[in-house]
């Protein structure tokens, strides 16, 4: 099997091309191809692929290349994760909704759309390629924001396109270690799990027929014990009756987020854009020592995430910080998609059923939008399994933002500054039509390129994240 990875000089790479030649993925690739704009980073991520100590099998012949129409042919599966602007960009995502007072994070309210608006026109484009030059290839999507990238790319790919994140799959391994439950691999009958992406929550984890959830949630030790349990206390999560998504809490706690997000010295982005310039011209000429220098950094960059939702001086766990997320994910999917046998993952695809019934997985939001939720994976593609419906309160919070979605697509991909604004003015983390055209002038200062999609432009290639 070629795999084409679009984004390919990446910080992450190098964990997918780890899990390829070694462990239960080996001998799954047989060519890898690495597509990025920016040939200083190939150059980077080839070194410290080179550089890695070797596995027990045989290395994976690499090619690197910058030209995507060139690497596209023969392709049989595409990784996308690509970011406009660089990490320069999400600076600027991040902070012109906090210079507003507003929460400043990637994915998450006001950052979320401006990343979304200038990443889903090259995705398009990407997609569009793939149907002139691979048409049978499938494509995995780890570009942020993930839920609605994968909506944008459903109209030009179909079912040839699914959506990954490794949040929601690892709160459900945590929370079943902390519970004691006993989860088959590649199984998911037991775990009730509805949401669009990054919006979430784990509502049923049943071992040997039994639920074992309520008693997890009454359990404040077994709480403490991992991540999710411990970004809200526990009579919070008695009462709700679920585990929230880890994103959640920028929405649960959205006062404390933004207040410790301005207290800190620098944004997330800026603290990723210093790393990665000081980085990775050293990585080119790191030699043999490049991997190290990587991993180093890797696990400097792992301890930050989501600080600002942990106790001042508590880390991540060792499991966290090893790595290991995505890239699992998605190359579990990427298996069962080439007919190597079932799996059940937590992917993100569109809420039908049935394509034939149009009947919905999650019940009260539409049978054609983009959710998060187990999926039986093979090579027919990825089919939702069937949840139950969404307490009120929760339905209400996703059908909001999916309609904050959808506009966000629209704007994207027919060129609507209304859309774009309306997305803005609806999101429950925003919510104030003033606001969203300070934020919209905002990130049109901050990126020229957005006045040319209001006026029909065409995006060009993207640099990878």
């Amino acid at each position: 099997m070629r795999l084409l990875i679009a984004g390919g000089g990446g910080f992450r790479v190098p964990l997918i091309y780890r899990a390829l030649v070694s462990g239960r993925f080996a001998g799954l690739v047989t060519e890898l191809v690495l597509y990025d704009v920016d040939p200083a980073r190939l150059a980077a991520v080839a070194t410290v692929l080179h550089s890695m100590p070797a596995g027990p099998g045989p290395r994976l012949p690499v090619r690197a290349t910058t030209d995507l129409a060139h690497a596209l042919p023969s392709t049989d599966m595409v990784f996308a994760a690509i970011r406009p602007g660089g990490t320069a960009g999400r600076i600027a995502d991040e902070k012109v909704a906090q210079d507003l007072g507003l929460l400043g994070q990637e994915t998450t309210g006001a950052g979320g759309i401006s990343y979304a608006l200038r990443t889903i026109p090259h995705m398009v484009h990407l997609a569009r390629l793939m149907v002139k030059h691979c048409p049978g290839a499938r494509l995995i999507n780890f570009t942020n924001p993930a839920g609605m990238v994968t909506e944008a790319l459903v109209p030009v790919l179909g079912n040839r396109v699914v959506g990954i994140c490794d949040s929601a799959g690892a709160l459900v391994q945590r929370a079943a270690h902390a519970a004691g439950a006993d989860l088959p691999e590649g199984r998911l009958d037991g775990v009730g799990y509805f949401g669009l992406n990054h919006l979430g929550w784990l509502y049923r984890l049943e071992s040997g027929g039994r639920n074992l959830l309520p008693g997890l949630l009454a359990d404040p030790a077994a709480l403490a014990s991992f991540e999710e349990g411990r970004l809200f206390d526990q009579p919070f999560l008695a009462g709700l009756g679920m585990l929230p998504n880890e994103y959640l809490y920028y929405y649960y706690r959205a006062d404390a987020a933004r207040r410790v997000m301005r207290a800190m010295q620098q944004t997330r982005g800026e603290s990723i854009h210093e790393q990665q310039q000081d980085l990775y011209p050293r990585l080119a000429g790191a030699g043999k020592d490049a991997f190290h220098m990587w991993d180093a950094a890797r696990r400097s960059r792992e301890e930050g995430y989501l600080a600002e939702a942990r106790p001042e001086g508590t880390q991540r766990d060792e499991d966290d910080l090893a790595g290991g997320g995505y890239e699992r994910v998605a190359l579990s999917a990427m298996r069962a998609l080439s007919g190597a046998g079932g799996t059940q993952l937590i992917l993100n695809v569109r809420n039908a059923l049935d394509p034939s019934t149009h009947e919905p997985a999650i019940p009260g939001l539409p049978a054609d939008a983009v959710v998060e939720l187990p999926c039986m994976v093979t090579a027919d593609g990825a089919r939702p399994l069937p949840q139950q419906a969404p307490p009120a309160p929760q339905l209400e919070l996703l059908r909001r933002v999916k309609e904050v979605e959808r506009l966000t697509v629209h704007a994207a991909t027919a060129g609507d500054r209304g859309a774009a604004l309306a997305a803005f003015a609806r999101h429950p983390l925003v919510d104030s039509e003033e606001l969203a055209g300070r934020l919209l002038s905002g990130y049109e200062e901050a990126f020229p390129e957005l006045g040319s999609l209001w006026r029909g432009g065409t995006a060009a290639a993207a640099p990878a994240g």
